[in-house]
C-alpha cells in the first residue's frame, strides 16, 4: 500500500500557494503597467509647456471622449433650456389666466351687487304699492 506522506502534501500545497501568488503578482504588475502607460496621460494637467505631446492615438481617444461628453451634455443642456422656456411660457399663461379670472370674478361681484340693489328697489316699490292698495281698500 502506498501511503501519502504529510511532507509531500505540505510541499504540494506550498507549490500551489506559490503559483497562485505568482499569478496574482503578475496580474498586479500588468495592471500597474496598463495604468502607467495607457491611462496615466488622463491624469496629467492639460496644456503644460513641459509636458510631452500626446501620441496621435491617445490624442484621438481624448478628443473622442471630449466629443462624446459634449454631445451628451449638449443634448441634456438643450433639453433643460427647452424645458425652462416651456415652463416660463406656462408661467406667463397661468399669470395671464389668473388676472383674467380675477377680472371675471370682479365683474360678477359688481353684477351681483347691482342685482341685489335692483331687487331691493323692486321689493321696496312693491311694498309701497301694497300699502297704497291696502290704504285705498280700507278707505
Amino acid at each position: 500500500m502506498n501511503a501519502i506522506r504529510p511532507e509531500k502534501i505540505e510541499a504540494t500545497e506550498t507549490e500551489t500557494v506559490d503559483s497562485n501568488l505568482a499569478a496574482v503578482t503578475e496580474v498586479e504588475a500588468g495592471i500597474r503597467d496598463f495604468v502607467r502607460n495607457d491611462i496615466a496621460y488622463l491624469r496629467r494637467p492639460a496644456a503644460t509647456t513641459d509636458a510631452p505631446p500626446l501620441d496621435p492615438s491617445a490624442e484621438a481617444t481624448v478628443t473622442n471622449v471630449n466629443s462624446l461628453i459634449q454631445r451628451v451634455a449638449g443634448t441634456s443642456l438643450a433639453e433643460i433650456e427647452n424645458l425652462i422656456s416651456e415652463l416660463e411660457s406656462l408661467r406667463d399663461l397661468l399669470h395671464a389666466e389668473g388676472q383674467r379670472v380675477q377680472r371675471e370674478i370682479s365683474g360678477y361681484a359688481q353684477l351681483s351687487q347691482a342685482a341685489m340693489k335692483s331687487t331691493r328697489m323692486i321689493a321696496d316699490n312693491v311694498a309701497q304699492w301694497k300699502r297704497a292698495a291696502d290704504g285705498l281698500r280700507n278707505s
